[in-house]
């Protein structure tokens, strides 16, 4: 029986991993669509930021509420897996509470440590589903979150509340099976199973072992396909976000070489080449790090709740536009495998995200100031706006005035730099 048992633990671990590790291909291949950049600069200063950011949550408790039931979780999620640790090993040796001998009574601390983490996340996770259905906290309930991304976060929550029951139910069957250990909240279960037989407690424990190690394996193969998939990206995230000040917009070299030539030769480089193309019309012109961005985002509407456009009304939400890319990049990344002759689809980022959407930016920061994992989406809408300027010349009338003057005057005003102080003769001296 335990050989059988550790055969089909065994291919379960063995399909598990072989599933996530294709799924995180797809997606390494989709963030290779996008343009090459370099963020392998100062490596200490970016371990620190991946440190402070990813692994300290940095970030997290500007909003306090929020901040301290993700940490709670996030916390659990680490150290839980240390029981995790010896589930796996179980299985793999045919094995029962392989670390129970080598520990004695540590062994009971260490357990009853993990339940309490169990017991917070489950009760973090439940007051999670209050903010999202009972409170109706407004950025939860956006456009964009209709349908599949309310589910996604509804379904990660409920699965942890399984996975934590699960952890605790084998626990209380095993206090009464072995009485080597006395946890603290399994312990107090138990006494539901107190007059089971022990074939009966055998079956519980096996159970739940069975229903948590497998739907851990399930959580890992669900994750590529959720925003929850932050768990992991989040780390690459802030170790390639831009370590320049966070108001700083990067210039086209390009562009910049052109000025140059025209007014200052002798500082330009004749050896950069004229651009093919202005700004992004798809994710493939978007940096990779914008599109890892994508994958990075945990949808928690920071950004969109924190943006003074979306707040008047208008239609421009930073998480939305985060959501697209993602969406866009998965849509061209599997055209693409299944079309190798092709590289286009014939669509483009613009069909997802409105001239409306990316005009109404005003470029303050806010949105990048908000993001807890160090997402750019002002990134993406200064790039697609410029292809919507400088190659489809789809500027709005507004914005054309203003850029003739600049052209002609040096300002956005229409009269001549002589004219411009015109104003003060008037002025009592």
């Amino acid at each position: 029986m335990f050989i059988w048992s550790q055969i089909i633990f065994i291919l379960c671990f063995l399909l598990a991993i072989f599933f996530f590790v294709r799924n995180v291909g797809r997606i390494r291949k989709n963030i290779s669509l996008g343009q090459d950049i370099n963020r392998s600069d100062n490596k200490k200063a970016r371990w620190k930021q991946m440190g402070r950011v990813a692994l300290g949550q940095g970030k997290m408790t500007t909003r306090p509420i929020a901040g301290i039931l993700h940490i709670v979780i996030y916390t659990g999620f680490i150290l839980i897996n240390i029981e995790v640790l010896e589930i796996l090993l179980d299985g793999f040796f045919g094995t029962h509470r392989l670390f129970l001998p080598y520990l004695g009574q540590f062994y009971g601390v260490l357990i009853g440590f993990f339940e309490v983490l169990a017991l917070l996340v489950f009760v973090a996770c439940i007051l999670f589903l209050t903010r999202r259905f009972v409170s109706k906290i407004s950025r939860f309930h956006s456009a964009e979150m209709k349908g599949w991304p309310t589910k996604d976060a509804s379904y990660i929550l409920l699965i942890e509340i399984v996975l934590m029951v699960a952890l605790i139910t084998m626990n209380a069957s095993d206090h009464i099976l072995l009485h080597h250990f006395n946890p603290p909240i399994s312990s107090r279960i138990s006494v539901l199973f107190a007059n089971l037989s022990s074939a009966d407690l055998a079956l519980i424990e096996r159970t739940a072992w069975w229903f948590h190690i497998v739907g851990i394996f399930a959580f890992l193969n669900y994750l590529p396909f959720s925003k929850h998939f932050h768990i992991i990206m989040a780390f690459p995230n802030t170790w390639y976000a831009s370590l320049e000040s966070s108001g700083k917009i990067g210039h086209m070299e390009s562009i910049d070489n052109e000025v140059k030539m025209m007014f200052a030769p002798e500082q330009a480089n004749p050896n950069i080449a004229p651009p093919e193309s202005f700004g992004a019309k798809d994710v493939n012109n978007l940096a990779w790090t914008s599109i890892m961005g994508a994958y990075a985002c945990t949808e928690c509407g920071r950004c969109t709740d924190s943006c003074p456009q979306n707040q008047t009304g208008k239609k421009l939400s930073p998480r939305k536009i985060m959501m697209d890319v993602r969406d866009r990049a998965e849509e061209l990344g599997t055209f693409q495998r299944q079309n190798p002759e092709k590289e286009n689809d014939g669509k483009s980022l613009h069909d997802y995200i409105s001239q409306e959407e990316l005009m109404a930016c005003n470029t303050c920061n806010a949105c990048v100031e908000a993001c807890p994992v160090l997402i750019n989406p002002l990134e993406i809408i200064v790039e697609m706006r410029r292809f919507k300027i400088m190659e489809a010349s789809q500027a709005p009338s507004e914005w054309n005035g203003m850029f003739s003057n600049i052209e002609n005057n040096g300002a956005p005003w229409q009269f001549s730099p002589a004219d411009r102080d015109q104003w003060t003769k008037d002025l009592e001296e």
